[in-house]
């Protein structure tokens, strides 16, 4: 059986929509549909962790297994609180190696997903949009540029995230976080990026 570690924070464990809508679930369900074999998902992540927030939590769990394949959607809070991308950098660096290592040393079975642009969401409102644009852009340039470097795949879901940001459909409650419609298409691009690999 196939195991799945997703690693992240509010966008990952799914904030504000049942457990079986976030996108991990909503893969692992996918993947099951193409007959592969797949246990649900371990996730690592909580709403409003940044890269080092998250790193002390896979700590504190202390993992000692390996999975068949490992997510990671991590630094929007790092952009939020207003750190700066050459701090990301370097934590997010050392989470991509984390990946890589609970990956069973393999990075073609990480798969690295980017920021969102939360600027896009009714959320924002009053609020420069176009310089969270702008950050957002700079986080996942160097996002990008770190996995692919390592040879983990990269997967850009900033641009629905753009598209999709004042469709009520796609928002949770919240006007903030996505709903299992929008995450269900992070979701059909991921399963379809781990069957590429896992078949």
């Amino acid at each position: 059986m196939h195991t799945y570690l997703a690693l992240g924070d509010s966008y990952t464990i799914g904030e504000q929509v049942a457990q079986k809508d976030n996108f991990p679930f909503q893969t692992v369900g996918l993947l099951r549909q193409q007959h592969l074999d797949v246990a649900d998902p371990v996730i690592i992540a909580t709403t409003g962790w940044t890269t080092d927030e998250l790193a002390a939590s896979i700590r504190e769990h202390n993992l000692r297994e390996s999975f068949s394949f490992v997510s990671l959607l991590i630094g929007v809070n790092n952009q939020y609180r207003g750190q700066t991308v050459d701090n990301y950098r370097q934590e997010y660096l050392q989470l991509l190696n984390q990946a890589i290592a609970f990956a069973g040393g393999k990075p073609d079975r990480v798969f690295v997903l980017s920021i969102p642009d939360w600027g896009a969401t009714p959320f924002a409102e009053g609020r420069d949009r176009q310089q969270i644009a702008t950050e957002i852009d700079a986080y996942n340039a160097a996002c990008k540029e770190i996995t692919l470097a390592h040879k983990c795949h990269y997967l850009d879901i900033t641009g629905s995230t753009r598209e999709n940001g004042n469709k009520t459909e796609y928002l949770a409650g919240d006007g903030l976080h996505p709903s299992g419609k929008e995450y269900a298409v992070w979701a059909g691009h991921l399963a379809d990026m781990v069957l590429d690999v896992i078949k």
